[in-house]
């Protein structure tokens, strides 16, 4: 009698390389699928699957796919070409078939356009092959802002507003009509202030600091009140529910919500009345909320503060910035004496200080980039990062105990396969790690700080820690240490922040919260998607922008450290943030030897090794904007220690 295997379903994912894996949905251990296994599925498809053999040497099991679930690959974005009488599409992601067949429409249509398609057919074992109709044609193939319009669509991020949403939006007055700030409490005589980027001009967030007749200290945070003009329900809302976060690269920026309200009545700009939702927080000397109050306001802000000029007067030395805003000068100060002390608190309490690398690109007026840098974080930005932090634990807070409807922003504890895989990974680098708790992790990155092996380090602990999401749950946030958090603090940009205001709105009218109750589950889903949707949108598109700059600089050399390992090259991120790829093919010539535990490439000849965080000299040798490649070539490397 035959015996039946057990079927798997999953995610099929492709390599570009004639293999790939299943990720099985149950969160099992993954599966090798060898070449001609994916059985016509496509990357990121939903798939069955049969395990097979364990692969031998590996002790990693394989499996064949055998029926598709559902396709994950809608539309495809690539480059067109002619074959013959034939229009073909080369996809941009070499995880797909390297040719899909346009149908229908073809007239004016020329080889070298970047387009996508419609996916009619997808070819499969029996030889058919894939094909699709004309769907957008972004550009020529090779120019950045094709690039960027092909990797925007391809994450169905879409630049443009339907004409109802901004006729919507038109309708809002762009003033604050005086029946719409009663019943708020009036703090347009309080010292408001906004910090922000020196190019933000969606502001939705400002910030007070007072003393009580107790002497004690009040912060007041106070957020653009986007909920008194985004009905649940409306056109508008609609709309901020699909696109779920608001898009930013290089000098631009993909809003959720249209400009009359983004940029216009909802952004808390100088001198203009606008309506906010406020929490003020009653702290001690520790960093201790003693007590809180939230509740709908009025504000008018003082000053227009951006993170540069805050952090010049913070430093001092700038006589001529301190009397323009003498005003303000001892506030600054309060105000970066109590993010000090929340700091101090929050990393006493388990906090995890992961870095961030993080690049600000420059353009022109044409858009071109002409500088890249990578962003430090001074005083001011610290700041404002703190009073959000704790504005966002004090709401989530005060909602869960009330037993209201929100979204929460989660980030759960490492698994024990993510925390065994950690372990093994730290020891040969010498560091014994104890627990998974908020302390153990801590006290490892501590350590490494300042160490040739920091980076590795710091990207080791970030790969084992799960993936922060929203949730209607309140299940905590593990990188925080925090028993309570949401996202309260940007609703124009972030659509969770916008169903906690109206959470919080429901709850100080005393309306019922049934609707929103079913309202806030599907929010979270659609937002978590949309929220890494963006995140990859950016980085793709980032890496455009960065090979159009460094075409600039072929010939040139650069220092950097070794940022990334694998047995194919070695990835080096340059002092500005700029990241390219060394082919280890260009390598000095010898045998060299990936170990993946490691994650080093060793010489068996010259025993030269190629570890994170390394120190060398490149020189940029090729540049593609249209696909984000950067490629280096290695002039030497500095000894480590």
């Amino acid at each position: 009698m035959k015996e039946t295997r057990k079927q798997i379903i999953g995610r099929y994912q492709a390599t570009g390389r004639g293999y790939g894996f299943l990720i099985p949905e149950d969160g099992s251990g993954d599966y090798f699928l060898p070449p001609r296994a994916e059985g016509g599925a496509w990357h990121n498809d939903i798939v069955t699957a049969v395990p097979d053999a364990q692969l031998p040497g590996s002790g990693r099991q394989t499996a064949s796919v055998t029926g598709i679930v559902e396709r994950s690959n809608k539309t495809v974005t690539g480059v067109l070409f002619r074959h013959g009488r034939e229009l073909c599409l080369v996809p941009d992601s070499k995880r797909l078939p390297s040719q899909i067949r346009v149908v229908g429409r073809r007239a004016g249509l020329r080889g070298g356009d970047r387009a996508a398609v419609t996916m009619t057919a997808y070819g499969g074992r029996r030889g058919g092959k894939p094909m699709g109709v004309l769907a957008e044609v972004f550009g020529r193939s090779g120019s950045r802002d094709a690039a960027a319009a092909a990797i925007l669509y391809q994450h169905n991020i879409r630049p443009e507003f339907p004409p109802e949403v901004l006729a919507a939006a038109a309708r809002v007055p762009q003033e604050v009509p005086s029946q719409s700030a009663k019943g708020r409490l009036d703090l347009r005589d309080r010292r408001v202030i906004t910090i922000d980027g020196a190019s933000a001009k969606d502001l939705d967030d400002a910030v007070s600091l007072e003393h009580d007749r107790d002497g004690r200290t009040v912060l007041g945070v106070h957020i653009a009140d986007v909920s008194h003009y985004v009905a649940m329900g409306s056109v508008l809302d609609t709309e901020a529910w699909s696109r779920g976060t608001s898009v930013y690269y290089a000098d631009k920026v993909v809003p959720m919500l249209p400009p009359d309200l983004s940029n216009g009545i909802c952004s808390l700009c100088p001198d203009a009345d606008r309506l906010t939702l406020s929490c003020f927080m009653t702290v001690d000397g520790s960093g201790e909320v003693l007590e809180h109050t939230i509740c709908k306001s009025v504000i008018r802000s003082k000053h227009r503060m951006t993170y540069e000029n805050c952090n010049v007067l913070l430093s001092g030395g700038d006589t001529a910035l301190e009397n323009t805003f003498a005003d303000i000068l001892p506030l600054l100060r309060d105000m970066a004496a109590l993010a000090a002390v929340l700091r101090k608190k929050r990393m006493l309490r388990g906090s995890l200080d992961l870095e961030s690398r993080e690049v600000y690109i420059r353009c022109d007026a044409g858009g071109a980039p002409v500088d890249i840098t990578a962003r430090v974080q001074g005083v001011s930005e610290s700041l404002i990062e703190e009073f959000m932090l704790l504005a966002n634990e004090t709401v989530a807070e005060h909602l869960y105990n009330r037993k209201k409807p929100a979204v929460y922003r989660i980030h759960e504890k490492p698994t024990s396969d993510k925390a065994e895989t950690l372990r093994a990974l730290l020891a040969p680098l010498g560091y014994a790690l104890t627990g998974t708790d908020n302390f153990a992790l801590q006290h490892t990155l501590s350590q490494a700080r300042g160490r040739p092996e920091q980076a590795l380090v710091h990207m080791l602990v970030l790969r084992a820690l799960m993936k922060a999401r929203y949730d209607s749950e309140n299940l905590g946030h593990f990188g925080l240490a925090s028993q309570y958090y949401c996202h309260f603090t940007s609703p124009i940009r972030r659509y969770p922040d916008l169903m906690v205001h109206r959470a919080l709105t429901a709850m100080l009218e005393d309306k019922p919260d049934n609707k929103l109750a079913a309202a806030v589950k599907k929010a979270a889903v659609q937002s978590s998607e949309r929220e890494l949707a963006a995140a990859e949108a950016e980085r793709e598109i980032e890496k455009c922008y960065m090979a159009e700059y460094m075409q600039a600089h072929i010939g040139s050399e650069f220092d950097g450290l070794l940022s990334g390992v694998t047995r194919f090259g070695l990835f080096v991120t340059l002092q500005n943030g700029v990241e390219g790829f060394i082919p280890a093919s260009s390598l000095p010539e010898d045998e060299y030897l990936y170990d993946e535990t490691r994650l080093t490439l060793a010489g068996s000849c010259s025993k030269t090794v190629y570890s994170f965080g390394v120190r060398v000299r490149v020189t940029c040798v090729a540049a593609d904007p249209a696909e984000g490649q950067i490629d280096f070539r290695l002039v030497f490397q500095a000894e480590v220690g």
